[in-house]
């Protein structure tokens, strides 16, 4: 009789346990998302002012893969933005000490073009800080810039400014930020800039170097010219609205007023959290979030004809795979394997001058010197 109450009670708690672990991860469990807010897709010419451009725009999908672009397309019934890039290619993601990388080496290999361990900010597995993409095109006389939907010192746009050995180092991050001298930015992470332990107060900072500082998005859009720094909420798409797409234009707006050029990198930052989160819905939203601002970039690269618009991902998150969908009615179904990030190749698309140099299957160093030399950087 002990026995079998015994032998009951384990088959109570074993079942009360798979229960609390189901309930804690959605991995391999199918769900479906149908799109209501479809959206028209342009054509573009591919007629371009000269081969070599003038400006350069790197957009970076964050855990966005090829799953994750299809996904997009389906639920927009087989359109995207994305359609018009004819060059086409694959990075290989893979960081110095890690088969699957994160954001901060991911990151620092496209922005420096080296390889170096999790979590490490714009240096290499030595520790030696590298020179960003950033830090070139302002050697060489352009105007800089980036807008993400998340903090601006999280790690993807961290890289591109800092050089420290850990990316949960936000207060200096922000200190990096001040002496970067980029002039748009425009994301979330006020506090590190404000509520700091050294008691500095970085907006002030800001306004002291010629900054317009600015945390709302009606007086962001209003700017024009000059030196701009865009403090806004982060949040998945439907506590942001349309911010990415705003604040893009607002950047290539203040941007094009450099005669030498510029360079600009834009994340879209939150297609990582619907992978990490499982969410079908979340993944879907970001994704044609981000496609939405790839089409409002395109429209300007057209316009420019000198504009080159790389659009890549520093690795895919969730392990993605579409199980079922329907074009007609953006309809789309799929699960995730995993809540963190795999080692898959993910997309690279191209348009514009300079556009064929971003095809075939590469690691992601190699945008680092093929952007140098399009450009002809001194570096």
């Amino acid at each position: 009789m002990r026995t079998k109450i015994f032998s009951s009670l384990f088959l109570f708690i074993f079942i009360i346990s798979s229960s609390f672990g189901q309930q804690k991860t959605h991995e391999g469990v199918e769900s479906t998302y149908k799109n209501q807010d479809f959206y028209d897709v342009n054509s573009y010419t591919h007629k371009f002012k000269s081969k070599r451009p003038k400006n350069v725009i790197l957009m970076i999908g964050d855990g966005m893969g090829v799953a994750q672009v299809f996904a997009g397309a389906t639920a927009n019934k087989g359109k995207l933005n994305l359609n018009n890039f004819k060059h086409v290619g694959f990075s290989r993601t893979q960081s110095a000490n890690r088969f699957a990388t994160d954001s901060g080496a991911g990151g620092t290999a496209i922005a420096t073009g080296h390889k170096t361990n999790n979590s490490s900010i714009g240096i290499d597995t030595e520790g030696k800080p590298g020179t960003s993409m950033i830090k070139i095109a302002q050697k060489n006389g352009l105007a800089t810039g980036i807008v993400v939907t998340t903090s601006m010192l999280d790690a993807t746009p961290a890289v591109f400014v800092a050089n420290v050995p850990q990316r949960s180092m936000m207060p200096e991050i922000a200190a990096e930020f001040v002496q970067s001298g980029v002039d748009v930015f425009i994301g979330g992470g006020m506090e590190h800039f404000i509520d700091r332990e050294d008691k500095r107060n970085l907006l002030d900072e800001l306004t002291q170097k010629g900054y317009q500082v600015y945390d709302d998005i009606n007086s962001i859009k209003n700017v024009e010219k000059g030196k701009l720094a865009g403090f806004l909420k982060e949040g998945r798409i439907s506590e942001r609205g349309n911010q990415l797409e705003v604040t893009s234009e607002v950047a290539l707006n203040i941007l094009d007023n450099h005669k030498k050029g510029f360079f600009l990198m834009i994340e879209a930052s939150e297609i990582d959290g619907g992978g990490h989160d499982n969410d079908m819905q979340y993944t879907v939203e970001e994704m044609l979030d981000f496609d939405k601002t790839i089409g409002r970039v395109l429209e300007f690269a057209e316009k420019d004809g000198e504009t080159l618009v790389i659009v890549t991902a520093d690795h895919e998150t969730g392990g993605l795979t579409i199980t079922n969908g329907n074009m007609q009615t953006g309809e789309v179904t799929g699960r995730f394997s995993t809540r963190g990030h795999t080692g898959v190749m993910v997309p690279i698309f191209a348009y514009g001058p300079g556009a064929e140099h971003f095809t075939g299957i590469d690691e992601n160093t190699s945008f680092y010197n093929k952007i140098i030399n399009v450009m002809r950087f001194k570096r």
